[in-house]
């Protein structure tokens, strides 16, 4: 019997695998396959039940898993959102597309698979569930490249609207209007990405798992997103879409958690932040059940998607096709591209520098060791020390050096000689990075080093803690909170540019100013380039009727950022207060170039050109003016002084009661 048990197992796996190969060498399917890219923000790869959780966060995720081909060592190779989606979606590595920061735009000479399959016959839609996802405010520029639809629309946070009504959507919201579409689309094959954001920071699950999950809020983040998932997958198979589509799982990093002393992600390049998950179902479940040992990185996650579908492959493309991998009897003859063999994986980031001013870092998995190049530089057994706690470094000197030039190596034949954009942030777009739990420098080339060189994350990681724990307060509006948090910070590292940049931020908001002013100079001393400290230090030092120190800072934000509209209101106002008209009039003027119907601008050249004698160059300033705000009754007390100086009577009367009238209505 057992011998009978086992040629019925046996016959099984031989006609399962046979029945793979056929698949995988018929290059061109029934019907050409739909892919569905679904990326989960910040998931680690521990809390997934098909990874060997016991937690039971997963199980829609589980049971797709077993329908799919599991990548159980898959990483990522940034620990950061728009990083790590650029790297996904080019297949390119972080030093070829450059993208290593919030507000650096992808290149639109990078291959791009949405691209890609749009020109060869696919619908494109795209669903994210973040604002630093939206390319309309200032982030993730590019990304819409290829797309018929990208659904973003994110806007400020302002009372008494919530965090889910503007910079990010629980996942049942993109879900939503994920099914939407689908009812919708263009018949033919569809390329869908749903991206889920709700196991990021901070972690706020909706009931019921707030209550089941209070003493860890992350996990129920994470339950709550596999139950959402589970409407997409039912309402695919509900139109008949399931069979015939390549889907795609995967995180694109994890979250640290207070592992290596890390609290959320972006510093450290450890399997907390950088493991994730990654599960691939085929057309027809083809390898259903197959598991992947081999480490593979999410670079390679384009290149499979487009093989899968039948869609060559830009050479570009830097990643390798996984579905060799997935079943290597096929591959037999084929490129070394599809190579079963174990692959180093490369992982790096910028943050450390970009935010704080710290080392960057590079990582190398390979065989099996983790190297990390840093100022202090690393290397793990992960064979023997899975929780990568033990640094063999100054023991295995040769091992470290060995791999320290495969890194180095990897790195030259991979990078490229793009160039990264200058970014400078303005207040608004910083409020909206640290709403979401990320430090922005207000430039990315603010004082630091590459890998190895500047201070070691490692002896600065409470620093990075603390500067987050800020962070969320100031979002939160508990400033009185964060003031003496930071105040505690700068005693302990008086050379932090950051901490000096949110005691200020405080100090604004609560109207210190007089406090605010030496805290925002001893910010601009340390870090002079970014224009936003000098934006908040004038806005202090106006409100200190430091006037003419104040427009020698506002001098210099303009310079830098020619088109920033506030700061020129701001500088211009500082002239006029300073009986400095002329120079008020070409502020407003420029403004007025590139937002003509602008009443601040219009108002304030109309005052300046009036207190200057300019009468009849102010009325077609002030009239326009008038007519975009009808109920102020200031532009019309304007009008009647510059129609009375030109002794123009009938109108200046005119204007003097439409100007009485108004203030009479705005009084009651």
């Amino acid at each position: 019997m057992r011998n009978e048990a086992a040629h019925k197992i046996w016959s099984f796996a031989v006609i399962r695998v046979t029945v793979a190969v056929v698949w995988l060498a018929a290059t061109a399917w029934a019907a050409v396959p739909n892919v569905v890219l679904i990326t989960l923000d910040t998931v680690r790869a521990d809390r997934m039940g098909f990874l060997g959780s016991r937690r039971g966060l997963t199980p829609n995720l589980d049971a797709l898993a077993l329908r799919s081909v599991v990548f159980t060592r898959a990483y990522s190779q940034v620990p950061l959102t728009t990083a790590s989606h650029a790297t996904i979606l080019t297949g390119t590595y972080p030093q070829y597309h450059k993208v290593n920061d919030f507000q650096v735009p992808l290149g639109d000479d990078l291959p791009y698979t949405p691209q890609i399959l749009q020109s060869a016959g696919y619908s494109t839609a795209a669903f994210v569930a973040s604002i630093v996802l939206d390319p309309k405010q200032q982030f993730a520029r590019g990304f819409d490249r290829g797309f018929d639809t990208y659904d973003a629309g994110f806007k400020d946070w302002k009372p008494p609207l919530d965090r889910y009504q503007t910079r990010e959507r629980r996942a049942g919201a993109v879900v939503s209007r994920a099914l939407a579409w689908l009812n919708r689309r263009p018949k033919g094959p569809f390329f869908l990405w749903v991206h889920l954001y709700d196991a990021h920071y901070p972690y706020d699950p909706p009931p019921p798992y707030k209550s089941k999950y209070a003493s860890a809020p992350y996990d129920g983040e994470i339950a709550y997103a596999d139950a959402q998932l589970a409407k997409l997958l039912a309402a695919l198979r509900a139109r008949g879409l399931f069979e015939n589509s390549v889907i795609a799982v995967m995180a694109d990093h994890g979250e640290a958690l207070g592992d290596h002393g890390e609290d959320t992600h972006g510093i450290f390049l450890y399997d907390e932040t950088i493991h994730v998950p990654l599960m691939i179902k085929m057309p027809g479940e083809a390898f259903a059940g197959k598991r992947i040992e081999n480490r593979v990185g999410l670079v390679d996650v384009a290149p499979t998607l487009l093989r899968a579908a039948g869609v060559a492959a830009p050479k570009e493309i830097q990643g390798q096709s996984l579905l060799g991998m997935i079943q290597p009897e096929a591959a037999h003859g084929s490129s070394s591209s599809e190579s079963p063999q174990a692959r180093p994986v490369y992982s790096e980031t910028d943050y450390p520098r970009v935010a704080f001013g710290w080392s960057s870092l590079r990582a190398l998995r390979s065989g099996k060791y983790l190297y990390v190049e840093a100022p202090k530089s690393e290397l793990y057994d992960e064979a023997a020390d899975s929780k990568e706690e033990h640094n063999l470094y100054a023991t295995s000197i040769g091992v470290a050096s060995t791999l320290a030039g495969q890194l180095t190596d990897l790195r030259q034949k991979t990078t490229s000689a793009r160039e990264i954009p200058k970014q400078n942030l303005d207040p608004l777009a910083q409020a909206k990075l640290a709403a979401l739990g990320y430090v922005a420098s207000g430039s990315n080339d603010i004082k630091g080093a590459a890998a190895g060189q500047g201070a070691d994350p490692k002896d600065k990681i409470e620093t990075g803690n603390q500067l987050h724990k800020a962070n969320y307060l100031i979002e939160s509006q508990r400033f009185q909170e964060a003031i003496p948090l930071l105040q505690r910070l700068i005693a302990k590292e008086p050379e932090t540019p950051l901490a000096y940049a949110q005691l200020g931020n405080c100090l604004l908001a609560t109207k210190k100013y007089g406090e605010t002013v030496p805290v925002l100079r001893k910010l601009v001393e340390l870090n002079p380039d970014p224009p936003v400290p000098h934006f908040e230090l004038a806005i202090a030092l106006l409100a200190t009727d430091d006037i003419p120190a104040a427009v020698t800072e506002l001098q210099s934000v303009v310079e830098k950022v020619p088109k920033w509209t506030s700061a020129r209101l701001m500088l211009a106002t500082a002239y006029f207060q300073t009986n400095h008209m002329r120079e008020a009039v070409t502020e407003c003027e420029i403004v007025l170039e590139t937002a003509p119907d602008l009443y601040e601008a219009l108002i304030l050249e109309g005052r300046a050109l009036v207190a200057s004698h300019h009468y009849e160059a102010a009325l077609p300033k002030l009239q326009k003016a008038a007519m975009l705000q009808p109920t102020d009754p200031e532009p019309h007390s304007l009008l009647a002084e510059a129609y009375g100086k030109l002794e123009r009577k009938t109108e200046a009367a005119q204007e003097l009661a439409n100007a009485k009238r108004l203030e009479a209505k705005s009084a009651k």
